[in-house]
């Protein structure tokens, strides 16, 4: 990306102030900074909804308890 000197930010300056004008350039400032806003707050959600979407690691150590499961005779159903 290019750098932006001190002419090409005074010529974008220029321009946005022609294509607003002065009474509607505040009102378009204050609706870029709320959009601004609102999508800082998103994606912040969406880092924290990742962060808890993430498991914890499991501990090798650990092991889980078993469940005993009745043993079902596959000739007991068939009549």
């Amino acid at each position: 990306m290019p750098d932006l000197g001190k002419p090409e930010i005074l010529i974008l300056l220029i321009v946005i102030f022609v294509l607003f004008g002065a009474k509607r350039l505040p009102g378009a400032a204050r609706s870029l900074g709320q959009s601004l806003r609102i999508f800082k707050a998103e994606t912040k959600g969406l880092r924290s909804d990742d962060a808890a979407a993430i498991p914890a690691p499991v501990d090798p150590t650990v092991v889980p308890p078993v469940t005993a499961q009745p043993v079902r005779d596959p000739h007991a159903d068939a009549s």
